[in-house]
């Protein structure tokens, strides 16, 4: 009983996109393997996208299931961000916000102690407060990126209207850095406007910061100790690292999942390559390249003359404005001999930490930097969209990896400039510092003790600082 007493009921409920739900849903068992009360929340399909919650956990972490409510220019079921062109995102958040009331409902019936939310519930610490329950933003972007997009009362007021505000240094970041937006990365942040669901993307971080009890990052302190303590400034609030929350890589060759079995399929390839040779290429779930893009991406892979495995996500019905975008003709028999095109879902970390991998070509979205850096893989880097154009400057500066380059203004970039990059970061004398640096991150990165150290620390924080806890 005395266990029950001192154990927390937590709940979870992050933003409808996979890169989101996922690292929700793995702090949810780090704090279930802790003998804590968890309910996970979300829609009917990304539920199903989740892993299963394992048997040990099953009595502690509970998934409870929210429909999500319809709304027009939104396709039926389409419940995520990789449902539905990013132009669209903001219906995704139109439907979302109508989530408000079940979510109060069930708040009211459970009474947990904390409520861990994400940068799109700009409404929930309004809610949870006058439920008398504590809540915890969850940012799963990096301490830079938060301190890039400014202090709450930056975020709420809109202090930057154009794209060009956000390819400068802002007046609050004290120290020189050349982390900001090329002019073509922020433009894409601007073409899905925001008074379609009637509140911008700043003004739901700046309420969901401004109204938290506490900001949890999942980063690691010493590799961005500058910018970690300047958004603890400029937050004015607690700021808690609850670490990378590490992959797991677990290798059964016998459950026979299908899973599974695609594992093997690739693994057997892998096996067969030369240690540190092979180029892995993923540009995550939602992003999209255009025809050219995409052609002078596989030309550049091509010229690189090095062995490459190329995952290129299955688009959604909805997306089916890009279903036209195809491969050069002829290009998957060229490369067959030392180049591997997936369409469809793999297991990455399983992949990254092949000892076969020399090399990462990624989007820079942070859970798959992380993914990487904790295998020790060099980056390079092709920004897309979101935060991922500040990720690539802060992980240049921190010389571990290379970014393929690209006109400021437009994007473009070219074949010859992707092989080259590729070739520098892999296999050159010159590029072997940023190799050795990202050797050198990934004690930091993979330190799984470390790690659950401060998600131990997180805990002993929730369990100390939940509101009415001398009275539970």
């Amino acid at each position: 009983m005395e266990n029950e007493k001192e154990s927390l009921h937590v709940v979870m409920f992050p933003w409808l996109a996979m890169g989101h739900i996922i690292p929700f849903f793995h702090l949810s068992k780090c704090l279930a393997q802790r003998g804590h009360k968890v309910t996970f929340l979300s829609t009917p399909r990304n539920i199903e996208r989740l892993d299963k919650v394992p048997p040990d956990l099953a009595s502690l972490l509970h998934i409870v299931s929210l429909p999500l409510p319809k709304v027009s220019n939104l396709p039926d079921d389409a419940e995520s961000s990789m449902d539905i062109p990013y132009q669209k995102s903001q219906f995704l958040k139109i439907a979302f916000d109508l989530l408000e009331t079940p979510l109060t409902t069930f708040l009211e019936n459970s009474s947990p102690d904390w409520i861990v939310y994400d940068y799109a519930s700009h409404w929930l610490p309004k809610r949870a407060r006058d439920l008398g329950i504590s809540c915890a933003f969850f940012s799963l972007f990096t301490a830079a990126t938060m301190a890039f997009f400014g202090p709450p009362w930056a975020l709420l007021n809109d202090e930057r209207s154009i794209p060009e505000d956000y390819t400068v240094v802002p007046k609050w970041i004290p120290f020189e850095t050349k982390a900001v937006y090329r002019l073509h990365e922020i433009k894409k942040n601007f073409e899905a406007p925001a008074d379609e669901s009637g509140i911008s993307d700043g003004a739901r971080f700046g309420a969901s910061i401004d109204g938290s009890d506490v900001v949890l990052f999942r980063t690691c302190v010493e590799f961005e100790p500058q910018w970690f303590n300047l958004v603890s400034e400029l937050f004015k609030k607690p700021v808690i690292s609850i670490g990378v929350l590490p992959p797991s890589v677990v290798n059964d060759e016998n459950s026979g999942s299908s899973n599974d079995t695609t594992w093997l399929s690739i693994k057997n390839w892998l096996d067969k390559q030369n240690q540190d040779s092979v180029i892995y290429v993923a540009l995550g779930t939602e992003a999209t390249l255009s025809q050219k893009e995409l052609n002078e991406l596989a030309l550049g892979l091509e010229k690189c003359g090095l062995p490459f495995f190329w995952v290129i996500r299955n688009q959604p019905r909805h997306k089916q404005e890009d279903s036209h975008i195809q491969l050069p003709d002829g290009y998957e028999d060229r490369v067959k001999n030392r180049g591997i095109i997936h369409r469809g879902w793999v297991p990455q970390a399983k992949i990254l930490s092949h000892s076969c991998i020399g090399g990462f070509l990624t989007h820079c979205g942070w859970n798959s930097v992380i993914e990487a850096l904790c295998f020790g893989r060099v980056l390079i880097m092709f920004p897309v969209m979101n935060d991922q154009g500040l990720n690539t400057r802060l992980l240049e500066e921190k010389g571990v990896g290379v970014e393929i380059p690209r006109n400021e203004k437009d994007g473009s970039f070219t074949s010859d400039l992707v092989a080259k990059t590729v070739k520098f970061a892999v296999v050159s004398e010159e590029g072997e510092s940023l190799r050795a640096n990202a050797r050198r991150v990934s004690g930091l990165f993979g330190d799984r003790k470390r790690n659950g150290g401060l998600i131990d620390d997180c805990v002993g924080y929730l369990m100390e600082n939940r509101i009415g806890k001398s009275s539970r």
